[in-house]
C-alpha cells in the first residue's frame, strides 16, 4: 500500500499527470517516447524512463507484462484528482440547461440536470434531492374515492407529491370530509412538512372528537413524505454498459445492481461530501466493494447557510478527472442559483 502523502518532484508531478491524462484518452500504456514526443518537456526519454521506474516504486503506476508502457494505478488516480482539487478553482463553465425554464419543480429540474450531465460527460449523473422536511405543504386535497375509502394527495411547494389511500369502518360523513378540506387549507398549507406546528396543527385541543379521529387517519399521509425521503435522480444508466470497455464491465453490473438500493448509495454520497469543495473518491476509499473499481466525483448545491444535497458522477478509474470535476462544479453551482430562488419562498 503506498503511503498517504507522496512528495513528488515538478517533473515528477508532470510525467505522471502525462501518463494519466494519456491513459483517459487512448486506454493504452504509455511509454518514455509518448511522454518525449507529447508531454512538452525538454529532457530525455532516458530520463523519463528513469521517472517512470521511480514513479512506479512508489506506487503510482504500474505496467502490463506485455508492454512496457505505464498504466496509473489506484494511488496514482487518487493522487492525480487531488492535486485537481487543490489548484485554484476558475469559474465554474455554464451549464448547458435552463433550470429555470422548469418553474419550481425541483424534482423535475434535478431529473432534467442528471440526464443533462450524463449526456455531456458520458459518466453516470447521481443528484440527491434536498430532504422533504425543508420543504412547505403547498397544497392538499381530500377526496372521496369510494363511500368508505379516502384519498390524501399532498403537494410540496418543490414538486413533491405523495397520495395516501385510507379506509374506513363505514361510510365517510360528508360534512368531516369538507370540514377537512377547509381545516387543511387554512391551517396546514404553508407549513414546513417536517415542523412541529404542523403535528401540532393535527391535534389542537378545541377540535371535536370526529375531528381528531378524521385528522388522525388522514395524518400518515404527511408521515410518509418523509419516511419515502430517498430520492436519487439518475442519469446515463440505460447507456452505461454499452459505453463500457471490457475489463470495466463488472464494475458497472455491480454499480447498477446498487442502485436497487438507493438508501444505501445515498448514505455514501453523504459520506463522500464536502461542503466547500468538489470531492473526489477513488476505489478503495469506499468501504463497500460494488465501487471498488469505479471513482465518483462530485459537489455540494444548496443555499448559501445550508447544504441540500449533491450532484456527483460515478464512472471507471480511468475517467477524465479535469472534465468531471469541471462539470460537476457548473452542475451544482447552476443548481445552487435554482433552489436559492424555489426555497426564498419557503
Amino acid at each position: 500500500m503506498a503511503p498517504e502523502r507522496i512528495e513528488l518532484t515538478p517533473r515528477q508531478q508532470q510525467i505522471l499527470h502525462r501518463v494519466v491524462r494519456e491513459y483517459v484518452v487512448s486506454g493504452r500504456p504509455v511509454g518514455s517516447k509518448t511522454i518525449a514526443d507529447h508531454g512538452g518537456m525538454s529532457v530525455s526519454s532516458s530520463t523519463i524512463r528513469s521517472e517512470l521506474a521511480e514513479l512506479e516504486a512508489l506506487g503510482l503506476l504500474t505496467h502490463p507484462h506485455t508492454s512496457a508502457g505505464r498504466v496509473p494505478t489506484e494511488w496514482g488516480y487518487r493522487l492525480f484528482a487531488g492535486e485537481l482539487l487543490e489548484r485554484p478553482s476558475l469559474p465554474p463553465q455554464p451549464f448547458p440547461l435552463d433550470l429555470f425554464a422548469l418553474r419550481t419543480e425541483v424534482e423535475s429540474a434535478l431529473q432534467a440536470t442528471s440526464e443533462r450531465l450524463a449526456e455531456v460527460t458520458r459518466l453516470l449523473a447521481l443528484v440527491s434531492a434536498p430532504p422533504l422536511e425543508a420543504t412547505t405543504i403547498r397544497h392538499v386535497e381530500v377526496l372521496l374515492l369510494q363511500p368508505d375509502v379516502v384519498v390524501v394527495v399532498v403537494i410540496t411547494s418543490t414538486g413533491g407529491v405523495t397520495k395516501h389511500i385510507v379506509s374506513f369502518d363505514g361510510p365517510v360523513d360528508p360534512g368531516i370530509l369538507s370540514w377537512a378540506r377547509e381545516f387543511l387549507a387554512e391551517r396546514v398549507v404553508g407549513l414546513q412538512l417536517g415542523s412541529r406546528l404542523l403535528r401540532q396543527r393535527f391535534e389542537e385541543p378545541e377540535l371535536s372528537t370526529q375531528e381528531h379521529e378524521f385528522l388522525a387517519a388522514i395524518q400518515p399521509a404527511f408521515d410518509r413524505m418523509l419516511a419515502d425521503d430517498q430520492r436519487l435522480f439518475v442519469g446515463g444508466a440505460a447507456g452505461l454498459l454499452g459505453a463500457a470497455r471490457g475489463e470495466e464491465l463488472d464494475a458497472y453490473r455491480r454499480v447498477l445492481e446498487m442502485m436497487e438500493q438507493r438508501a444505501a448509495l445515498l448514505e455514501i454520497l453523504r459520506d463522500a461530501l464536502d461542503p466547500k469543495r468538489p470531492f473526489v473518491r477513488v476505489g478503495g476509499d469506499f468501504d463497500d466493494p460494488a465501487l471498488r473499481d469505479v471513482a465518483l466525483v462530485g459537489a455540494s448545491y444548496g443555499l448559501a447557510n445550508r447544504t441540500l444535497g449533491t450532484v456527483s458522477l460515478l464512472g471507471p478509474l480511468r475517467m477524465d478527472y479535469a472534465k468531471a470535476i469541471d462539470w460537476v462544479r457548473a452542475a451544482s453551482r447552476a443548481l445552487s442559483r435554482f433552489v436559492e430562488d424555489v426555497y426564498a419562498d419557503n
